[in-house]
């Protein structure tokens, strides 16, 4: 009797140190590069939870009782911030009930607050669409901007939970040298992309621009959020034939008619990009997304 009750003991302890420790911390991520990104430098210590996935426009999202839900139990909120969640991220933390992952707070953390913002607007006026006070909050389409949300994200973490310090910092380091090494790998690859002129379906892709040196002639949105209609296509396509693009992109969350019309009747090339993480197979960690985004880049040249 004794050996076998003490064999059952030891089959017990085993299953028990084979099973996960429990994450120190629940992450609410708003959308996919952050989820992405907080996994990283977390690592075992958090549990998180992305609120959208790739083929959503995280400019116009429900405040489902889900989200209100998964909020209500998070630690930590990471979200981009300059009013991309502006719709719906208030909504979800004030019914959440959840005190600790207000603005203001520890537990909420932006990752523009990061990062250099740019086309920060000149003036402010609804009729003008929806336009971001403070600046174009798709950070995410440059690596380095991820690279600066990471080592600002590893302090929060370490702010909030102090035991786990050394482990973020250990994985922001692993991280960061992995990501540079392949930052110089996608700027070699992508040095014929440099100064070529394209049109983008809205204004995602402008940090994208900035470190690979795009030219962007215009968005086919005749303001942002606006659909363009068949009268502002056309006079892109009049603007096509005095200043050509050699492509146009369009994040794989946006509608495809309006690009596709363009570029049939234009003879050039729309490149879906996956935008963040999930945007298509291919893309499905952070490193992927930019292998996928410089070599799609590199194919609508061909």
């Amino acid at each position: 009797m004794f050996p076998k009750l003490m064999l059952r003991l030891a089959a017990v302890l085993l299953t028990l140190l084979a099973l996960p420790a429990a994450a120190a911390l629940n992450v609410f991520a708003t959308v996919p590069e952050w989820a992405a990104l907080a996994k990283e430098i977390g690592g075992e210590r958090v549990q998180v939870f992305a609120a959208t996935n790739a083929l959503q426009d995280p400019h116009r999202i429900e405040a489902k009782p889900s989200l209100i839900a998964r909020a209500r139990g998070s630690q930590l909120v990471v979200a981009t911030g300059a009013d991309l969640e502006i719709g719906w991220l208030p909504v979800v933390l004030r019914e959440s009930g959840n005190a600790g992952i207000h603005p203001g707070l520890p537990g909420y953390f932006e990752a523009a607050s990061a990062v250099r913002l740019i086309e920060v607007p000149a003036r402010l006026d609804r009729a003008d669409g929806d336009v971001h006070p403070g600046g174009n909050p798709h950070v995410q389409t440059d690596p380095r901007n991820i690279l600066k949300v990471a080592e600002a994200l590893a302090a929060r973490l370490s702010r909030i939970d102090p035991a786990g310090a050394s482990a973020y910092g250990a994985n922001l380091a692993r991280f960061s040298e992995r990501w540079r090494a392949a930052m110089g790998r996608w700027e070699q690859a992508a040095a014929p992309l440099r100064g070529v002129p394209v049109w983008v379906q809205h204004r995602s892709f402008a940090y994208m621009a900035d470190w690979l040196g795009l030219k962007e002639l215009g968005a086919l949105e005749p303001k942002p959020g606006v659909e363009p209609g068949s009268a502002h296509l056309a006079g892109l396509l009049a603007r096509q034939k005095e200043t050509p693009a050699r492509m146009i992109l369009r994040a794989a969350y946006s509608r495809p008619t309006a690009s596709e019309w363009l570029g049939e009747r234009a003879g050039i090339p729309v490149v879906v990009l996956p935008f963040t993480v999930g945007g298509n197979p291919a893309a499905g960690d952070l490193t992927a997304l930019f292998d996928d985004t410089v070599q799609r880049l590199l194919g609508g040249l061909k």
